[in-house]
């Protein structure tokens, strides 16, 4: 497995499109299109802002070493993920649009 096919499984794994996955890492679609298709590899940054935003481990986008997803990881996340990735596909889109809605009215309540 190489980095294109990493960045791939950090995507499949939190259930978003590219296109959901380039905004949550401030990139364009077709970047994270070319990274997956191996025709260009992240650059630190992105790779930087990959293992913020989905809990990542940086030597696992890197060069695969260790786990995936960091340790602390809380168990309410590993359950949201495992729910997530037994709905139906057809539901997914709604589980994303309504989890949208609340870190929105999070946002908003804590100022931001």
């Amino acid at each position: 497995m190489d980095i294109g096919d990493r960045v791939k499984a950090i995507r499949t794994s939190v259930g978003i499109t590219q296109t959901k996955f380039a905004e949550r890492i401030a990139v364009s679609t077709s970047y994270v299109s070319e990274i997956e298709t191996k025709v260009k590899e992240p650059n630190e940054r992105a790779i930087r802002l990959m293992a913020a935003e989905f809990n990542v481990n940086e030597s696992w986008i890197r060069n695969g070493q260790g786990a995936m997803f960091k340790e602390d990881v809380s168990a309410d996340f590993s359950e949201a993920m495992v729910i997530f990735k037994a709905l139906d596909p057809r539901l997914q889109g709604s589980a994303l649009k309504l989890l949208t809605v609340m870190a929105e009215v999070d946002e908003l309540m804590q100022g931001k």
